[in-house]
């Protein structure tokens, strides 16, 4: 026999609903195929089974929000006894109390024939400010599907430009209880931001303990993401160690072939792709730094799944992972990087892209940040922060030994390491190394 768990789908998130099975008790199940869809505040993505066999129990019915590490299901083995057949648990019409905060708690469970609305369309017509009257169900019966509320919010979008919600604004308005019309758009052309939801909020609800005070309650991605950092720095000894780094051969590479960069991929040339490559490079010559720690051990991982953090428009953040990212040149991670922030903030992850993450890079260094003391993603033992890049007055030596003053971008990289891991002298050689390669690397040919 063969149990089937509830996925941790990424770092932060505590529970997930089960909204399709795609087999049914006694049909024939073979390992890597999918076996079930599960949604969470972060992820919608097929889970694939485990092993090869019969599926001889479904624990948990479609619909059903539960925990990760939750018994889902039961394969049974060529030579398992075959368990009595057994109808799947009971649908629910709306999520369980254990994610009362979810948003599709925010839309009726029926649609006006009586129908039952998946989780998914559930959650669409909360995020879209529709109800099912709204929509045209062209599924069997006149059922609603994922695609028929997506159209009906894409033709109302067309309507009236005042409309167009990002996915922030959306679940902002459904976890206020608000409609689209009740908010005053201040954005171009009328359009309503995050602030108009908020102060639309205020006004509608105010909750302030003293006059002046706004309290905003935090959504659940950010309580996820609260309670991890609390456990990682109770877990861990963090030290944090800077280093500056001249990045003036790879800003002349960036002025150089950025604009024919950006025509080739459609996107700017910025330094994470650089930072990434060179921190690869320096991960392999010390490689206790690419580890977790265990039982009083250190577990040093051979393969480098490099995470980027990404920050969810100041929701929450997600680490999705480049898998064997030393593997690829510096063109081909630039590509990872974006494929993987765009699809981590239009919640298009699969369990694959959130697991298996050997060391992170966080980049505030965008917004102009001079120094950040990151948290280590636990369970691994270091994290980089690659921060702002300025022009600035540095002394250069030339061939004959004679120094002059240049004007060079500079920025600091800041490595928040496990002190239980490593001592400070091996953090200060990787970061010497770190430096050397980016600062010496022939980046053009590299790109």
């Amino acid at each position: 026999m063969a149990d089937v768990f509830m996925p941790q789908l990424g770092e932060t998130v505590a529970d997930g609903t089960v909204t399709k099975w795609f087999k049914r008790v006694g049909d024939t199940v073979t390992r890597g195929e999918a076996l079930f869809e599960v949604a969470t505040d972060k992820v919608d993505t097929e889970i694939p089974a485990q092993a090869d066999g019969v599926l001889a129990e479904i624990l948990v019915g479609e619909g059903t929000t539960v925990d990760v590490g939750t018994r889902l299901a039961v394969i049974a083995g060529d030579g398992d006894a075959p368990a009595p057949a057994s109808a799947p648990a009971a649908q629910p019409a709306t999520t369980t109390a254990a994610s009362p905060d979810a948003t599709v708690s925010a839309s009726p469970a029926l649609a006006a024939n009586g129908e039952k609305l998946s989780p998914l369309v559930r959650r669409l017509l909360a995020e879209n400010g529709l109800t099912p009257d709204d929509v045209t169900g062209t599924g069997p019966n006149g059922r609603i599907t994922k695609d028929d509320v997506l159209a009906a919010a894409a033709s109302r979008v067309s309507a009236s430009p005042a409309l167009q919600l990002s996915p922030v604004v959306r679940r902002l308005l459904a976890e206020k209880g608000l409609g689209a019309e009740d908010v005053v758009g201040t954005g171009p052309d009328g359009r309503v931001t995050r602030r108009d939801v908020e102060a639309a909020a205020g006004a509608a609800a105010p909750s302030a303990a003293r006059e002046g005070d706004e309290v905003i309650p935090f959504s659940k991605i950010r309580k996820l993401t609260a309670e991890h950092m609390v456990r990682s720095k109770a877990t861990s000894a963090h030290t944090l160690m800077v280093k500056e780094i001249d990045f003036e051969a790879i800003e002349r590479v960036r002025r150089s072939r950025g604009a024919q960069f950006k025509a080739d991929e459609g996107y700017s040339l910025t330094y994470l792709p650089f930072v990434a490559v060179a921190t690869l490079k320096a991960l392999r010559e010390f490689p206790q730094l690419n580890a977790s720690v265990g039982n009083d051990e250190l577990i040093v991982h051979h393969s480098l799944n490099l995470g980027i953090a990404v920050d969810l428009d100041s929701e929450g953040l997600v680490v999705p992972v480049i898998k064997r990212a030393d593997s690829l040149g510096l063109r081909e991670v630039a590509r990872s990087v974006r494929d993987l922030a765009t699809r981590a903030r239009s919640k298009g992850l699969g369990i694959d892209d959130m697991s298996g993450g050997t060391f992170t890079i966080t980049n505030p260094g965008p917004y102009g940040t001079l120094m950040t003391g990151a948290v280590i993603n636990q369970p691994q033992v270091a994290i980089l922060s690659t921060d702002g890049v300025t022009r600035k007055p540095v002394v250069v030596t030339g061939p004959d030994g004679s120094e002059a003053i240049a004007i060079h971008s500079v920025g600091l990289v800041a490595l928040t390491f496990d002190h239980r891991a490593v001592d400070g002298a091996y953090a200060a050689r990787f970061l010497a190394r770190l430096a050397s390669v980016l600062q010496d690397t022939d980046w053009d040919a590299a790109l």
